[in-house]
């Protein structure tokens, strides 16, 4: 039986991770382990291509990576996700360069480079977009109020939250609450 790591693209919550164990487990697998971005499996190499897995994850909306450059992009963003999810449900402060070096095993100014390089975007602002989208969902659920989403959020202030929001999205929070909400899933950013 042959072993193989898997990288893969869009995956970004627990129910992506059911999903691609799942596809991976119909296509006849053994799945050791899934996780954000990665899934290790077992199976006879003859029974199962590459080519079939990257189908059926590409049905899913996720896409196989062999690429380095990809892996680490992918990682990277991996990571930013778990960091947001960390500050939203940790009391202490980790920095982002401090969380994501530990996490990537890299120095943070080359994984900065790498990924401004290869989105044309740095690490803060890509980070500034997943926390907003994240204000958006919390303003859906409408269980918390504009100062308890700040405090989750490691905002300095509803003020700076307001004004990072307006920045990003061209809306107030106001303005965003009446329309029709509309967010951008983790993925798709």
């Amino acid at each position: 039986m042959e072993e193989l790591n898997l990288h893969i693209k869009n995956m970004v919550c627990p129910r992506c991770i059911k999903v691609v164990r799942d596809e991976l487990t119909v296509l006849g697998a053994e799945v050791l382990q899934v996780e954000m971005g990665q899934a290790r499996i077992r199976c006879f190499p003859s029974e199962i291509q590459i080519s079939s897995i990257s189908e059926i994850l590409e049905k899913q909306g996720f896409e196989l990576l062999e690429d380095e450059n990809d892996m680490l992009l992918e990682k990277i963003r991996i990571n930013l996700i778990s960091y947001l999810i960390h500050i939203e449900n940790n009391k202490e402060y980790e920095s982002l360069s401090l969380y994501m070096s530990t996490k990537t095993g890299k120095n943070y100014c080359s994984i900065s480079r790498h990924f401004s390089k290869y989105t044309n975007k740095t690490i803060e602002k890509y980070l500034i977009h997943l926390k907003i989208e994240r204000v958006k969902e919390l303003l859906e659920y409408n269980e918390l109020t504009l100062s308890q989403i700040a405090l989750k959020l490691r905002y300095n202030n509803v003020h700076y939250l307001s004004f990072q929001f307006k920045k990003v999205t061209g809306q107030s929070v106001t303005e965003y609450k009446k329309g029709n909400m509309k967010r951008r899933s983790w993925d798709k950013l």
